[in-house]
């Protein structure tokens, strides 16, 4: 198991009581995310230099030049409604090049209604060398297309495996679910992301909640009440910053991997 990767590793101070009514997610949205677009693969005489083979699924690491962090999620990730560059994952990027990390990049795997099981689907794609970090911020629609929180649990995991054992980082954004699904289904659906806390420990970071800050405010939301506005999604950028400098150094030093 690795070293400490930094202070509060494990957030379990998960939040309750949220007003989560806007949260019927992106189950409803017809738009197409925002396609992913990968930094191309070293040619293929430099591969066998330039790279670690992979554990598991996906091509090997790259450990020369960009840092690539994909962003496997849904519309709040694909930045329905907005510019892509004001989607939270081109926001990171910009907050790493304003602190001088111009190796980072980000890649906006979000496609708007996508659940965890379309997550697993399409993971071993999005493991392109130059890829060193994943977040996966999925499971809002999951409870919307009627799957069960084992059913998230799982397929959340085996996303993080294959992952974890590509010699990728990771982090998980949390999300909760829609009140109107009752106390035990919410109850339930927070255990998710607190139990995948407790098994992966330190192998991951995890975000408890995507949305924190932003959730319930109607001056951080579009119309819908659904979706991030550009200042929304600058909250996101700036939550999940932190935790992915963090990664990115450990990366950038050599670290990282099983």
């Amino acid at each position: 198991m690795r070293a400490a990767r930094g202070e509060n590793r494990v957030m379990t101070s998960f939040r309750v009581g949220l007003s989560l009514v806007a949260l019927a997610l992106s189950s409803a949205c017809t738009v197409a995310g925002v396609g992913c677009s990968l930094p191309s693969a070293p040619p293929e005489g430099e591969a066998a230099a330039d790279a670690v083979p992979a554990e598991g699924g996906g091509a090997p690491v790259s450990t020369t030049g960009v840092v690539g962090i994909a962003f496997l999620g849904d519309s709040l990730t694909a930045g329905f409604g907005l510019l892509s560059e004001q989607a939270y994952p081109a926001l990171v990027e910009r907050l790493f090049h304003d602190e001088g990390y111009d190796e980072v990049t980000a890649i906006n795997a979000g496609v708007s209604g996508d659940t965890t099981a379309g997550g697993l689907r399409r993971i071993d794609d999005l493991l392109e060398p130059q890829v060193r970090i994943v977040v996966v911020a999925l499971g809002g629609n999951d409870a919307l297309r009627g799957l069960t929180t084992l059913q998230t649990r799982e397929n959340l995991a085996a996303i993080i495996d294959r992952a974890l054992d590509s010699g990728r980082e990771v982090l998980v954004a949390g999300m909760l679910a829609p009140t109107n699904l009752g106390p035990d289904y919410q109850a339930s659906f927070r255990d998710i992301f607190q139990r995948l806390a407790v098994a992966y420990g330190d192998r991951i970071e995890v975000v408890p909640f995507l949305l924190e800050g932003v959730a319930g405010n109607p001056a951080l939301n579009q119309g819908d009440g659904i979706h991030p506005t550009a200042e929304g999604s600058r909250v996101i950028a700036e939550l999940l910053y932190p935790r992915l400098r963090v990664l990115v150094d450990l990366v950038s030093s050599g670290g990282g991997g099983e």
